[in-house]
């Protein structure tokens, strides 16, 4: 019994240690943490070159938003930044805790956390199958078209899920070297396409501060799915990390990869015409085809498998958050072979609206999520007792943050702006969406109120982290 728990329960010890990580949600104890801050860069500029922020640079021109170029380039530089601050945050969170994102949500939502671990868990998924319909159809153009989709869609789903399976090492090394890789092959296809690129885009005339705003929303909700993966990512890393390096190539990782795609994309709108065909395809379109395509197509595959191994880990551990009491490597199998029937599911459906509703639609519980997150951590001081955290029983109710993530969201519900909904106050400010905003404010507030009405302070709990 006791070596077979130990073998569910190992871990990496270095860089380069591709033991399977059968450790699931408990801290990380000081004593095996390790690793370089160079990695939390490449960690999160890797997953972000993918066709999925291609797509959405292309929207900035749309015509529901129609903007011209340099202000879409703006709506993108300062929705990605703000989010990528966001994400920063808590990935700073990482060190001090070692606990990983959801996991460690359980602090504020006790027992609850089966909410909004299950939502992620399933988030998770969905991200997946955007994700890999990109790179299966990659493959596709790869091989020429001899290979078919599913089959393509297998080799993808099989690579991102053996990686996760692996876990925390096998990921950040794929990321590590996946980084330079990507960066060279596209900045070979940014120059392939400079001949193609409108710096225009017409006059904007359609554009208003309100469409502005929603596309400044539509650019940040990319970089902010992320804040649910933060410190997943960081957990392994020494107890005395500073908070602010870790922060700051957190931010740099995921605002210049998302705003290099985003703007490469918005720059060639012009240039796709009325093509209705998906990111993958356009991209192709753009270089020209051959050579320079064949490349384009190689880092498209490379990033899914980069950016969907990430998904599938974060979902193992959502899973395991929400009270599903699974081995962890199992836990990320489950997640890829899922995500392959919902991949299929996009496949044979209409993918180009499903990618639009989705983006906003599944993403907007995340502001009042991120509010209650760091309020709670704000007035812990960063202080908690980890055993009350590990064992589900010992779990607190969590409705304070329950009820605040609730009201939050359904608050926020009258600002959403997307193709299923358009909410009164959205409509009276011109099609602006400041969902994430108001969620978050409002989340925010309602938590530190309820929580102070029942007597919390702060610093509730006596036990450092690395008492773990």
């Amino acid at each position: 019994m006791a070596v077979a728990a130990t073998i569910r329960d190992t871990m990496p010890t270095r860089e380069g240690d591709f033991t399977i990580e059968g450790h699931g949600i408990d801290p990380i104890p000081p004593t095996a943490r390790y690793g370089s801050l160079s990695r939390v860069f490449t960690v999160w500029f890797t997953p972000n070159l993918v066709p999925a922020a291609f797509a959405i640079g292309t929207l900035a021109a749309a015509s529901f938003i129609g903007l011209g170029f340099w202000a879409g380039l703006a709506a993108i530089v300062i929705g990605n930044l703000i989010a990528a601050a966001v994400v920063g945050v808590l990935a700073a969170m990482g060190p001090r805790s070692g606990m990983a994102q959801i996991p460690a949500s359980r602090l504020p939502f006790g027992r609850t956390i089966v909410v909004p671990g299950a939502v992620n868990w399933l988030s998770t998924i969905a991200w997946d199958a955007i994700n890999a319909f990109f790179g299966a159809y990659a493959l596709d153009a790869i091989s020429g078209g001899r290979i078919p989709f599913p089959v393509s869609l297998a080799v993808v789903i099989v690579c991102q899920t053996l990686l996760s399976i692996v876990g925390y090492e096998a990921i950040h090394t794929f990321e590590k070297w996946a980084a330079i890789g990507l960066f060279c092959l596209f900045a070979v296809v940014t120059i392939a396409a400079l001949p193609r690129m409108d710096f225009a885009l017409g006059n904007g005339s359609a554009a208003s501060l309100g469409t502005f705003v929603l596309m400044t929303t539509i650019a940040g909700s990319f970089n902010l799915a992320w804040a649910l993966y933060a410190s997943d990512y960081t957990r392994y890393l020494p107890v005395d990390a500073p908070a602010s390096r870790v922060f700051l190539w957190t931010f740099l990782g995921l605002g210049l990869s998302a705003i290099w795609l985003e703007a490469l994309g918005l720059a060639v709108t012009n240039a796709l015409g009325n093509s209705t065909a998906d990111a993958t395809h356009q991209i192709n379109q753009v270089v020209g085809g051959g050579a320079v395509g064949l490349l384009a197509m190689v880092a498209i595959l490379l990033g899914t498998v980069a950016v969907n191994a990430m998904n599938d880990y974060t979902g193992s551990l959502s899973l395991l958050a929400a009270g599903v009491r699974i081995w962890r490597p199992l836990s990320a199998a489950i997640v890829g072979v899922l995500s392959f029937g919902a991949t299929l599911y996009l496949y044979y459906g209409n993918f180009q609206s499903t990618f639009e509703n989705y983006l906003l639609l599944i993403t907007y519980w995340i502001g009042p999520w991120a509010a209650i997150v760091l309020v709670d951590w704000r007035m812990r001081g960063g202080r908690f007792d980890a055993r009350r955290v590990v064992d589900f029983a010992r779990l607190p109710s969590g409705r304070n943050a329950l009820a605040a993530l609730v009201v939050g969201f359904v608050v926020s519900i009258p600002f959403f702006n997307q193709t299923l909904y358009v909410g009164p106050a959205a409509n009276a400010l011109g099609g602006a969406d400041i969902t994430y905003v108001v969620g978050f404010v409002v989340a925010g507030i309602l938590y530190w109120v309820l929580e102070r009405s029942a007597g919390r302070t702060s610093v509730p709990e006596a036990s450092a982290p690395d008492a773990a």
